[in-house]
């Protein structure tokens, strides 16, 4: 066995309908992250609350590499407005968070939808308006600890996506 460096890799490029929505995310690592796991998957575009941490903040650039430049992004002001915006560009909203009404995420089929907002909320108080969602979903834990990083759920959730949606 040979471990391979990023120069023998040559990965499949592929870009999925999924809209990534951060929600007040706050640490610049988390932006970066975003950025990073996001362009691995395959995301359309990322929007940032206009307070996020700033593209050109340090942490940000050297967390996400040189994806910054490799996915479209925007940000927003106002939450309310780019959700309903989402929705009327026929988006599914769908936040990863744990409600009373969240489905498990090995059992949402993410097939039924043809263009997908993964909601992501800050890391301190989720998402700031959870009716606006049209389903939330969440990611069983074996664990005490009730709650994982943003970033990592976001990992987690876009992998199970694009297992779901690439045909076979």
């Amino acid at each position: 066995m040979k471990q391979l460096s990023h120069e023998n890799v040559e990965n499949v490029q592929q870009q999925f309908p999924i809209t990534i929505v951060c929600d007040a995310i706050r640490t610049p690592e988390n932006i970066g992250m975003c950025f990073r796991i996001s362009e691995s998957f395959g995301v359309e575009k990322i929007y940032f609350h206009k307070d996020s941490p700033s593209i050109e903040n340090r942490k940000v650039v050297n967390t996400a590499r040189n994806t910054i430049n490799q996915i479209e992004h925007d940000y927003y002001s106002n939450f309310k407005q780019i959700i309903h915006q989402l929705k009327q560009e026929n988006n599914t909203i769908i936040g990863i968070e744990i409600t009373d009404k969240s489905i498990n995420i090995q059992d949402f089929n993410f097939k039924n939808h043809e263009k997908i907002v993964l909601l992501l909320g800050s890391e301190r108080n989720g998402i700031e308006d959870i009716n606006l969602v049209d389903y939330t979903i969440s990611i069983p834990m074996y664990g005490r600890n009730s709650s994982m990083n943003v970033i990592h759920s976001l990992a987690i959730t876009l992998y199970e996506v694009t297992k779901q949606i690439i045909p076979s």
